[in-house]
């Protein structure tokens, strides 16, 4: 039978979904979300999960609530597992309990999944607690809609009756509700903080009172989504901010990774504070000969001295390809192993395999270094990326060394439909492959005036290649010592002295 999934998406911090809604949404068959949600969150879901937007904006909305609710009770006719997915809480002026309602009405099976509110995570972001000793010891959270004369909200008690007051919302109403406080009671020169983007990389705090709130919102170009948040509490930000204070907060970030490797990349860069916008620039698939090359190898494994694997990626196609063919790593028991770079080197260990062989330059040249006096007469499988350099084998060619290339997977570009690089202070490339990319995507003119950092300086040579200025180069080729090079350039700049370095273990 089917059954929907009234799911919490947070407020606004992918990392605040909880583990029974990522659940959820990876088990999927359609996903019914607002404005509010995460986009990353809708990764979580299954390419073949059907995504329906019912977003509302002040004056926009994509559908009435009587429609979204009855939309709901339409889709169990098609799907089994319908998940519907709401800025923070159903339950907090989600309007959950109205869609909820319909669906008993309806005997139709459904399930709260509680979501971390904005109400609360949003002060916490921005270093105000909302209920502290001996200062409050009471909140109330009120919506900033209902400021007609119809409302039911008891303005009297609200104003004198409570410690602090969080009002989702309300930017729009924002002068008649510190009108009606200050009419109610409330001390006008009471602190008061409005939030705009709470827990993303762009959130904006403005401090002020309930009497200039309205003045300085205007003034400051704040917009929805905002809370205003009213109490002596809202004075403990200078003390216990932490989120705004990260090095990178505030930077937007153009990851270029394949989908499947930017999460790491994006994930370490974020917990700096940054903000990563991710545009695979490459898409990793099966090499053109449909793996015809390497399994002719695998069909002679043993006569191989030498192995070698050039990136992570090539490691992991190698082994799932071992695999396919019943094979392990017992089959390579006579060949030296050689790696090129620690995340390679890392991956094979995670097949039970310590690199024979790995240059403390992650290069082809360095590699070459090691084996030039060993290679003679030997025979060398190099199974890599079907478009690469020739540096590797053509030296150990002219060391003697019988080489057989082959390709074990490929990449193309992943790059779909226009990109927007407005307001993006740094682009990360990875490899060459994501330089090319997003060069043919918006042309090469356009990135001249956007600060790039390459792993390393193959890649930063391809960037110079196209005539584009490389602003950071990592001095460790991965994807740490990529963000250890980001950190040092913006904390350096930003004359931060805390090492935040320590994050990155």
């Amino acid at each position: 039978m089917s059954k929907v999934y009234l799911i919490g998406a947070g407020p606004g911090d992918v990392e605040l979904l909880t583990i029974k809604a990522k659940s959820l949404i990876e088990q999927a068959d359609v996903i019914v979300y607002d404005r509010l949600a995460d986009d990353r969150i809708l990764n979580f879901a299954s390419d073949k999960a059907e995504r329906i937007y019912v977003g509302k904006a002040p004056g926009q909305h994509t559908m009435r609530q009587e429609e979204i609710s009855q939309l709901l009770v339409d889709l169990t006719k098609r799907f089994d597992n319908i998940v519907r997915l709401k800025g923070g809480d159903p339950f907090v002026f989600g309007r959950g309990g109205e869609e909820a309602l319909l669906l008993k009405a309806n005997n139709i099976p459904f399930e709260i999944v509680p979501g971390v509110t904005s109400a609360i995570a949003v002060p916490a972001y921005a270093g105000i607690p909302v209920t502290h000793r001996g200062i409050a010891t009471s909140f109330a959270v009120v919506t900033g809609h209902e400021m007609s004369e119809k409302s039911t909200l008891k303005w009297d008690k609200l104003s004198t009756g409570v410690d602090t007051l969080i009002f989702l919302m309300g930017v729009a109403n924002l002068s008649e509700i510190t009108q009606r406080l200050i009419a109610n009671g409330r001390a006008a020169d009471t602190p008061a903080a409005v939030i705009q983007n709470g827990t993303k990389a762009e959130q904006k705090v403005l401090i002020t009172t309930v009497e200039n709130a309205a003045a300085d919102v205007q003034r400051q170009q704040i917009t929805s989504p905002a809370i205003f948040i009213v109490g002596k509490v809202v004075t403990l930000r200078d003390s216990l901010k932490w989120f705004d204070t990260k090095p990178l907060f505030g930077k937007r970030i153009l990851v270029t990774r394949a989908r499947s490797q930017a999460s790491k990349l994006s994930a370490m860069l974020s917990a700096l504070g940054a903000k990563c916008i991710e545009i695979p620039a490459i898409k990793i698939v099966i090499p053109s000969d449909n793996y015809k090359a390497v399994d002719m190898a695998l069909k002679q494994i043993n006569k191989y001295d030498f192995i070698i694997f050039t990136s992570e990626n090539g490691v992991k196609h190698f082994f799932d390809r071992l695999k396919l063919k019943n094979l392990d790593t017992r089959s390579l028991a006579n060949a030296k192993i050689a790696a090129i770079g620690s995340a390679t080197s890392t991956e094979l260990s995670n097949h039970g395999i310590n690199a024979d062989f790995v240059p403390t330059e992650f290069r082809a040249e360095a590699l070459v270094e090691l084996l030039k006096s060993k290679v003679d007469g030997k025979k060398v499988l190099i199974p890599r990326a079907e478009e690469a350099r020739e540096v590797l084998p053509q030296e150990l060619i002219n060391f003697g060394a019988d080489v057989e290339v082959v390709p074990i997977y490929r990449t193309i570009s992943a790059i779909e439909g226009a990109i927007n690089l407005e307001d993006i202070d740094l682009i990360t490339f990875t490899s060459s492959s994501t330089v090319k990319n997003l060069v043919n995507a918006v042309g090469a003119e356009t990135l001249k005036n956007i600060k790039t950092a390459a792993i390393g300086p193959i890649t930063a040579e391809t960037l110079k290649t196209f005539g584009i200025e490389v602003g950071i180069v990592a001095k460790e080729y991965t994807i740490d010592g990529l963000v250890k090079v980001i950190l040092a350039h913006y904390t350096k700049a930003n004359n931060v002295t805390k090492d935040y370095a320590l994050d990155l273990n």
